[in-house]
Protein backbone atom coordinates (compact mmCIF):
# COMPACT_ATOMS: atom_id res chain seq x y z
CA UNK A 1 0.00 0.00 0.00
CA UNK A 2 1.23 3.24 -0.97
CA UNK A 3 1.75 5.98 1.46
CA UNK A 4 -0.30 8.92 1.98
CA UNK A 5 3.33 10.64 1.41
CA UNK A 6 4.44 9.38 -1.04
CA UNK A 7 0.99 9.59 -2.94
CA UNK A 8 0.78 13.34 -2.21
CA UNK A 9 4.13 13.67 -3.51
CA UNK A 10 3.85 11.55 -7.11
CA UNK A 11 0.32 13.08 -7.44
CA UNK A 12 2.39 16.96 -6.88
CA UNK A 13 5.07 16.33 -9.23
CA UNK A 14 2.61 14.75 -11.96
CA UNK A 15 0.56 18.07 -11.56
CA UNK A 16 3.50 20.20 -12.66
CA UNK A 17 3.70 18.17 -16.10
CA UNK A 18 1.33 20.71 -17.50
CA UNK A 19 2.76 23.88 -16.16
CA UNK A 20 6.19 22.33 -17.55
CA UNK A 21 4.92 21.25 -21.14
CA UNK A 22 2.97 24.60 -21.83
CA UNK A 23 6.28 26.00 -21.33
CA UNK A 24 8.38 24.17 -23.13
CA UNK A 25 4.87 24.71 -26.10
CA UNK A 26 5.48 27.83 -26.18
CA UNK A 27 9.52 27.88 -26.60
CA UNK A 28 8.79 25.23 -29.27
CA UNK A 29 5.34 26.34 -30.72
CA UNK A 30 4.61 30.34 -31.15
CA UNK A 31 2.43 30.04 -33.76
CA UNK A 32 0.06 28.54 -30.82
CA UNK A 33 0.87 31.37 -28.34
CA UNK A 34 -2.81 32.24 -28.12
CA UNK A 35 -3.96 28.85 -27.19
CA UNK A 36 -1.38 27.66 -25.11
CA UNK A 37 -1.64 30.89 -22.88
CA UNK A 38 -5.57 29.72 -22.73
CA UNK A 39 -4.35 26.50 -21.21
CA UNK A 40 -1.44 27.70 -19.04
CA UNK A 41 -3.53 30.49 -17.20
CA UNK A 42 -6.97 27.84 -17.38
CA UNK A 43 -4.58 24.83 -15.63
CA UNK A 44 -3.18 27.83 -13.19
CA UNK A 45 -6.43 28.87 -12.26
CA UNK A 46 -7.82 25.27 -11.70
CA UNK A 47 -4.76 24.22 -10.05
CA UNK A 48 -4.58 27.63 -7.54
CA UNK A 49 -8.94 26.34 -7.02
CA UNK A 50 -8.12 23.05 -5.97
CA UNK A 51 -5.12 24.38 -3.50
CA UNK A 52 -7.51 26.37 -2.23
CA UNK A 53 -9.88 24.02 -1.51
CA UNK A 54 -7.50 22.40 1.08
CA UNK A 55 -8.45 24.99 3.74
CA UNK A 56 -12.32 24.18 3.80
CA UNK A 57 -11.62 20.83 5.59
CA UNK A 58 -9.25 21.95 8.20
CA UNK A 59 -11.66 25.32 9.06
CA UNK A 60 -14.44 22.36 9.07
CA UNK A 61 -13.00 20.96 11.83
CA UNK A 62 -11.35 23.37 14.16
CA UNK A 63 -15.10 24.21 15.19
CA UNK A 64 -14.52 27.47 17.62
CA UNK A 65 -11.15 27.37 18.11
CA UNK A 66 -9.35 30.02 16.76
CA UNK A 67 -5.51 28.97 16.79
CA UNK A 68 -3.51 29.77 14.94
CA UNK A 69 -6.54 31.57 12.82
CA UNK A 70 -10.17 30.95 13.27
CA UNK A 71 -12.44 29.04 10.41
CA UNK A 72 -13.53 32.19 9.54
CA UNK A 73 -10.17 33.39 8.40
CA UNK A 74 -8.95 30.10 6.96
CA UNK A 75 -12.57 30.07 5.00
CA UNK A 76 -11.86 33.86 3.73
CA UNK A 77 -8.34 32.83 2.84
CA UNK A 78 -10.00 29.71 0.86
CA UNK A 79 -12.32 32.20 -1.08
CA UNK A 80 -9.72 34.78 -1.73
CA UNK A 81 -7.23 32.21 -3.59
CA UNK A 82 -10.52 30.73 -5.25
CA UNK A 83 -12.13 34.22 -6.65
CA UNK A 84 -8.47 35.47 -7.42
CA UNK A 85 -7.87 32.14 -9.65
CA UNK A 86 -11.56 32.91 -11.72
CA UNK A 87 -11.14 36.32 -12.27
CA UNK A 88 -7.39 35.92 -13.31
CA UNK A 89 -8.90 34.03 -16.31
CA UNK A 90 -10.84 37.03 -17.02
CA UNK A 91 -7.86 39.39 -17.28
CA UNK A 92 -5.49 39.98 -19.92
CA UNK A 93 -2.15 38.48 -20.62
CA UNK A 94 0.29 40.76 -18.83
CA UNK A 95 -2.48 40.76 -15.70
CA UNK A 96 -2.31 37.25 -15.55
CA UNK A 97 1.44 36.79 -15.31
CA UNK A 98 1.87 39.18 -12.36
CA UNK A 99 -2.00 37.94 -10.54
CA UNK A 100 -0.73 33.83 -10.84
CA UNK A 101 2.45 34.43 -10.04
CA UNK A 102 1.53 36.22 -6.68
CA UNK A 103 -1.04 34.31 -6.01
CA UNK A 104 0.82 30.97 -6.06
CA UNK A 105 3.82 32.68 -3.59
CA UNK A 106 0.71 33.99 -0.97
CA UNK A 107 -0.62 30.89 -1.08
CA UNK A 108 2.72 29.70 -0.52
CA UNK A 109 3.34 31.79 2.49
CA UNK A 110 -0.52 31.12 3.65
CA UNK A 111 0.64 27.57 4.12
CA UNK A 112 4.65 27.91 5.38
CA UNK A 113 3.46 30.70 8.26
CA UNK A 114 -0.44 30.87 8.70
CA UNK A 115 -1.28 27.10 7.90
CA UNK A 116 1.80 25.38 9.19
CA UNK A 117 0.73 23.54 12.24
CA UNK A 118 -1.87 21.98 9.93
CA UNK A 119 0.65 20.26 8.09
CA UNK A 120 3.01 17.64 8.35
CA UNK A 121 6.97 18.66 7.64
CA UNK A 122 7.17 16.74 4.25
CA UNK A 123 4.08 18.38 2.96
CA UNK A 124 5.58 21.45 3.26
CA UNK A 125 8.92 20.88 2.05
CA UNK A 126 6.93 19.44 -1.05
CA UNK A 127 4.94 22.76 -1.69
CA UNK A 128 7.87 24.68 -1.25
CA UNK A 129 9.41 22.77 -4.37
CA UNK A 130 6.06 22.71 -6.23
CA UNK A 131 5.54 26.05 -5.69
CA UNK A 132 9.26 26.87 -6.71
CA UNK A 133 8.05 25.30 -10.47
CA UNK A 134 5.09 26.61 -10.68
CA UNK A 135 6.32 29.95 -10.08
CA UNK A 136 9.06 29.70 -12.35
CA UNK A 137 6.92 28.68 -14.78
CA UNK A 138 4.78 31.90 -14.12
CA UNK A 139 7.74 33.70 -14.53
CA UNK A 140 9.20 31.88 -17.52
CA UNK A 141 5.97 32.68 -19.55
CA UNK A 142 5.84 35.80 -18.65
CA UNK A 143 9.29 36.77 -19.45
CA UNK A 144 8.35 34.61 -22.87
CA UNK A 145 5.19 37.12 -23.22
CA UNK A 146 6.74 40.19 -22.51
CA UNK A 147 9.52 39.74 -24.58
CA UNK A 148 7.62 38.61 -27.29
CA UNK A 149 5.54 42.04 -27.29
CA UNK A 150 8.08 44.25 -26.69
CA UNK A 151 9.96 42.83 -29.65
CA UNK A 152 6.98 43.68 -31.75
CA UNK A 153 6.88 46.97 -30.54
CA UNK A 154 10.63 47.95 -31.54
Amino acid sequence: MISVARLAILVGMAGLTPFIACVAALLALPQHSVSLLNYFYLYSAGILAFMAGVYWPIAMQLDNRCYPLSPLAIMLLSQVFFVTAGVGLLLSTPVQVVLYTLAYLGLYVTDAYWMRVYWPAWYLRLRLVLTLVAVACQLTVGAWFFLLHSSHSL
